[in-house]
């Protein structure tokens, strides 16, 4: 590989400090980055609702659609189609990111929000098994195929929308609003799902309040589309599509992106999974793994982990301003040592029977969940240049969620039940901490940094002055040279 003065054009802008005007560096409209990030974390919010209540209502979509006398095998038959969306997330991150490499970030994620919104819609239209019999169940897994290949474009063209459109300085605390919308979708569907089971009988939620949440996500799609085509490009898009206008033919394919990117997939399949298996571990296994493990009321668990999620909302923000003012490498690795350390603990206190400790053990799990939720929407983008960022974010993204993170709950449970050992989250999670800091150590810092391939990014016109002149804390040079 050339050295940056004759870097490869495809990758996008390079410069050095002293060959920059002030032309060359992007001054950020504080306005619209507000609008950006709102709009991303709002969509993000939209299509985890939509993704989460299919989750938190499984029990009764497996007596609706795959009626048995067996309720595990109702269970097991709902989440098979609930991994299935997972099973196609990698499709969705292979056609959307290189749509949204060579037409825009904003164009393809307003198409993911209607995507999400039709395919979830529709599921709350579908008859019931008694209606049409094997129609039924046909129709819900085509529902969840729409969902999933949505989905597999949406987290990786969220993170680096907000990722290009942000400052240098502050892109860990703009990321971090993209999980902040995450956290608020679960806990809208979580909410939404536990509303109805308390206010509905059995029998009326079975015939038709299952499908309210589903609806809903009709008109939220329309919300987020509407604020979704209001915005513009990013300015890290614009830049690197200005000056590729010339060279259509440079434009990276699938071979190069494999034969020079692959260290950097690497990276973001292990950064991922350690981030995923902790999300999945706590958010998704622990509400069944206390009622039908331990043994405690299902309410309980569900209960529990809403507020565990809304302590995280604000803290996820907080976690943001650190990684900016520590680095993400301090917050990444801290939270896997974290997760080391404290997993057997935290696991310990979830069996005790005793609700204040069940709540102190999961909270402890929440802590170290924040400190990767806050840095990953600012650490995973900055490993991969602006021509590549969408298509090598969204596949790597989606095929270590798939293959590590959607499968957490379902290897978990199986660990337990063949161990007999309950201690069996703990060490899954530990083992995946481990990964997480071996990858996290061969990853560059990127605080505070320009996105590589990109122009500096800065609030101000004085910023411009100080950068040019060598006063500003941004360090451009340092990020500019192409990867091994």
């Amino acid at each position: 590989m050339q050295d940056s003065g004759t870097a490869h054009a495809h990758f996008g802008w390079f410069k050095r400090r002293r060959q920059m005007k002030p032309d060359d560096i992007t001054v950020v409209d504080s306005d619209m980055l507000k609008r950006a990030v709102g709009a991303a974390a709002l969509g993000n919010a939209m299509e985890w609702f939509d993704f989460g209540v299919y989750g938190y209502i499984a029990v009764t979509l497996g007596r609706v659609f795959f009626p048995s006398n067996d309720p595990t095998a109702q269970l097991l038959a709902t989440f098979a189609t609930f991994t299935v969306a997972f099973l196609v997330r990698p499709v969705g991150g292979m056609v959307f990111g290189p749509l949204g490499d060579r037409y825009g970030r904003q164009k393809v994620l307003a198409f993911t929000m209607v995507l999400m919104a039709l395919g979830t819609f529709s599921i709350g239209l579908i008859p019931s098994y008694h209606s049409i019999g094997l129609g039924a169940p046909a129709l819900l897994l085509l529902a969840r195929l729409v969902q999933g290949f949505s989905t597999g474009g949406e987290y990786g063209g969220a993170a680096t929308f907000i990722a290009e459109y942000s400052t240098d300085r502050r892109r860990g605390l703009m990321g971090s609003w993209l999980e902040f919308g995450t956290l608020a979708g679960y806990v809208a569907g979580a909410g939404t799902v536990t509303a109805l089971q308390l206010g509905l009988e059995e029998s009326q939620m079975l015939a038709w309040g299952w499908r309210i949440p589903f609806l809903v996500a009709g008109p939220l799609g329309l919300l987020g589309l509407y604020m979704r085509m209001k915005l513009e490009e990013t300015p890290a898009f614009q830049a690197y599509a200005e000056q590729a206008e010339s060279r259509e033919h440079d434009k990276p394919g699938w071979t190069e992106l494999l034969r020079v990117h692959w260290p950097q997939l690497l990276k973001c399949v292990g950064l991922v999974l350690v981030f995923n298996v902790t999300d999945y571990m706590l958010l998704t296994y622990m509400p069944s793994y206390l009622s039908v493990t331990l043994g405690y009321p299902e309410s309980k668990g569900l209960l529990l982990i809403i507020i565990v999620m809304l302590i995280m909302m604000p803290l996820n923000v907080v976690g943001g301003l650190f990684s900016d003012k520590l680095g993400r490498r301090p917050m990444i690795i801290g939270a896997c040592l974290a997760i080391l350390l404290l997993a057997v603990p935290s696991l310990l206190l979830v069996q005790s029977h005793n609700n204040i400790l069940i709540f102190l053990g999961l909270m402890l799990l929440g802590l170290s969940l924040v400190c990767f939720t806050s840095s990953m929407p600012s650490t995973l983008p900055a490993l991969f240049y602006t021509p590549v960022r969408y298509t090598a974010l969204s596949v790597a993204f989606n095929l270590s969620v798939s293959l590590f993170g959607g499968t957490t709950p379902l290897v978990t449970a199986w660990l337990v039940r063949t161990t007999g050992d309950l201690m069996m989250p703990a060490y899954y999670l530990m083992g995946a901490a481990v990964i997480g800091i071996l990858t996290m150590l061969t990853v560059r810092e990127t605080a505070r940094m320009p996105l590589r391939g990109s122009p500096p990014a800065v609030a101000t016109e004085a910023e411009v002055k100080a950068i040019l002149s060598g006063d500003h804390p941004i360090t451009v040079d340092a990020t500019l040279p192409p990867l091994p």
